[in-house]
């Protein structure tokens, strides 16, 4: 049985020069100037676009699951992502780590949380086996 896919959204940005070029979000809500990683410049990399992208998904991911185990998840949750841009050879692969801060909760339901967050986000999902994540509760 085929189960009905939704769309919840769709982001579309169209970038023009590479990592060192322009990216805008059809809706204008996004308009960044790019500079290559590690290089200096006034603009954003591909790498830090990521790890917003991903800490976010990922601190929404743990309300959810917090809402799901009936936990409040206190005031100072925040999610640290670190994205390695990695090379061997001429081939480029990316490396992760996920750094969770949970003040003032104890350490084995908070790891839970961290948990099951990663199994719900969209991004971890979509790295899971693809890209080397390590995740610590801090």
């Amino acid at each position: 049985m085929t189960q009905h896919v939704r769309t919840l959204y769709t982001a579309k940005v169209r970038t023009r020069g590479g990592r060192d070029g322009l990216s805008r979000s059809s809706d204008g809500r996004l308009d960044i100037r790019l500079s290559s990683s590690g290089a200096a410049g006034n603009g954003t990399n591909p790498e830090q676009l990521f790890a917003a992208g991903w800490s976010a998904c990922f601190e929404s991911a743990m309300h959810f699951a917090a809402r799901r185990m009936n936990v409040t998840l206190p005031p100072g949750v925040a999610v640290e992502a670190e994205i390695d841009l990695n090379t061997t050879g001429d081939a480029y692969f990316l490396g992760a780590r996920l750094k969770v801060f949970v003040p003032g909760l104890e350490r084995h339901v908070g790891q839970a949380i961290v948990d099951a967050a990663h199994q719900t986000c969209p991004y971890s999902k979509a790295t899971r086996g693809n890209v080397d994540v390590a995740l610590s509760l801090v």
